[in-house]
């Protein structure tokens, strides 16, 4: 029997949060390095899951199954594609990068009593965040899945209500109160999707008698399993519905900027670069593999839907006076961006969007973490606190601007490949759609700089003025991201060579070829 790294790769954060949780009281600085050196082995295994994937093998490889509840058809299977490897990868990799950002940010606070934060349950909840992210991105069979996807809303729910943000301008206990507004919100809404979705779980059941994603895309293709066209539609919805809300996709987004602004600058990169990934993942692994002909069926309206949340979001973006809110309607923005390459229909749409998702994490942590950084000197995450940053901490200064011009997509950063990518796919298929989409570029520089303008450049306001640069721990968080973007903005392959191969196997799925470019005959 071959090792289970599938399983190992994903039961590693778990038993280090397990480990992590149960570490003396006093001894915090032990709990943090524990949990620093569970992520990090827990990235060696998703290096080896990454070096061992072949793209010109199986669709699904490194497959694990062994039978689980019997009754019902409910089997633990395991399995990767390119996709699955390449947000795998992601997610291992910016973990360690939320732990040394979040290193203080569990510590006792003081307000006036000593109010003692479990500094041990902060990185125990991360660690098992990633275990349920990359379980979710592994699972093929749907019961699986379903059950990590609702899973890592608890720990979610923790993070964001239990440690909110110390840069608040209304007091603790108004903080303590949003904070918990933000968590429930964040937790109906992901319910509500997902109670939706068991619905259609169950129904996919009652039509397919498995729950197997292969057995059951295998015998839609081969024809021995049919569904009818109504069936198939409102199945298709019920998984969609949740995935949208994960995602999130206007009009399902409005618990993202809530939780965002009141969680820790790592537990708000943790659910914009990590756990929302899971969603337009899904689309693409379930939605299109499961349901193709109800897939093309919604694609109009969905592509109005991300239209919408592109436009939208940018708009948003532009007029915020909070740090952490305009980045959260940017990830809004981009994430209708990925949306509408997955749902153009296009292999370079698709595979845009996947890349979309890899760089979209990258990029955000490192925008965001800086941000954090920035916050936590003056004390509050208000734009118009900060003014002459750049005089006073230019190293700061200098990763904010990359992090911030990675966002608007500038070319030579990775981001401008997958954008490219998604509108060149769109564009080949709905040229009106990808003639509108190309605002939300313009808009993003626009709250991109205009962010940049109002922090880093102008005088120097006298609390900034005496502002520390960057310092070690810091530089250790933010450099290996700037040098992941600028690597995968000028050399894409190694990440578009292990991502190709299944986006057309997805294509095969739906029943879609690429347009043909219409070439004028020669005369």
């Amino acid at each position: 029997m071959s090792f289970p790294l599938l399983t190992a790769t994903a039961a590693l954060p778990a038993l280090g949060a397990i480990a992590t949780a149960a570490v003396p009281a006093a001894r915090r600085t032990a709990a943090k390095w524990l949990a620093l050196l569970v992520s990090l082995a827990t990235l060696a295994l998703a290096a080896i899951v990454l070096v061992r994937f072949d793209p010109g093998g199986d669709r699904y490889q490194l497959t694990e199954s062994r039978a689980w509840i019997k009754d019902f058809g409910v089997r633990y299977e395991l399995g990767v594609d390119g996709i699955a490897v390449a947000l795998i990868a992601l997610t291992a990799l910016l973990i360690p990068f939320v732990i040394l950002a979040g290193w203080h940010d569990a510590d006792p606070l003081e307000t006036g009593n000593t109010r003692w934060r479990p500094t041990q349950g902060f990185f125990a909840l991360i660690l098992a965040v990633e275990a349920m992210v990359i379980i979710s991105f592994e699972a093929t069979d749907v019961f699986l899945f379903y059950i990590f996807f609702e899973a890592m809303l608890i720990p979610m729910y923790f993070l964001i209500g239990g440690f909110g943000d110390r840069a608040h301008e209304h007091g603790e206990e108004t903080a303590s109160t949003q904070r918990s507004y933000a968590a429930v919100k964040f937790l109906l809404y992901n319910l509500v999707g997902g109670l939706i979705m068991l619905a259609a779980v169950i129904g996919l059941y009652v039509v397919a008698g498995n729950f197997s994603l292969t057995e059951i895309a295998a015998a839609r293709a081969n024809g021995s399993l049919h569904m009818a066209t109504n069936t198939e539609r409102w199945l298709f919805l019920g998984f969609f519905f949740a995935f949208a809300v994960k995602a999130p996709l206007w009009p399902l987004h409005t618990w993202l900027p809530n939780a965002m602004g009141e969680a820790t600058t790592p537990v708000a990169v943790l659910i914009t670069a990590v756990v929302d990934k899971v969603g337009t993942f899904a689309m693409l692994r379930f939605c299109l593999q499961l349901f193709p002909e109800a897939s093309k069926w919604a694609t109009p309206v969905i592509l109005v839907l991300a239209l919408i949340s592109i436009i939208y979001g940018a708009l948003l973006a532009v007029g915020q006076r909070d740090i952490k809110r305009l980045v959260a309607y940017a990830s809004i923005s981009h994430f209708g961006f990925i949306i509408l390459g997955i749902f153009a229909m296009t292999s370079q749409g698709q595979s845009g969007a996947t890349l979309y998702m890899v760089n979209h994490g990258i990029s955000t942590a490192a925008l965001m973490l800086v941000a954090g950084f920035l916050i936590s000197r003056r004390g509050s995450r208000l734009i118009a606190d900060y003014g002459g940053v750049q005089k006073v901490a230019p190293v700061l200064a200098g990763t904010f601007l990359i992090g911030g011009l990675a966002t608007l997509s500038l070319p030579g950063l990775a981001p401008f490949v997958s954008e490219f990518l998604v509108l060149v796919g769109t564009f080949a298929r709905y040229p009106v759609v990808g003639i509108i989409a190309t605002f939300g570029i313009v808009l993003a520089a626009l709250y991109t700089l205009v962010l940049y303008q109002r922090t880093m450049t102008g005088p120097v306001k006298a609390e900034v003025a005496e502002m520390p640069d960057l310092r070690v721990r810091e530089l250790v968080v933010v450099t290996p991201l700037i040098v992941l973007l600028i690597f995968l903005g000028v050399y894409p392959k190694p990440l578009t060579d292990i991502v190709n191969p299944a986006v057309k196997q997805t294509m095969s799925d739906v029943h879609k070829k690429d347009p043909q470019p219409e070439v004028e005959a020669a005369k």
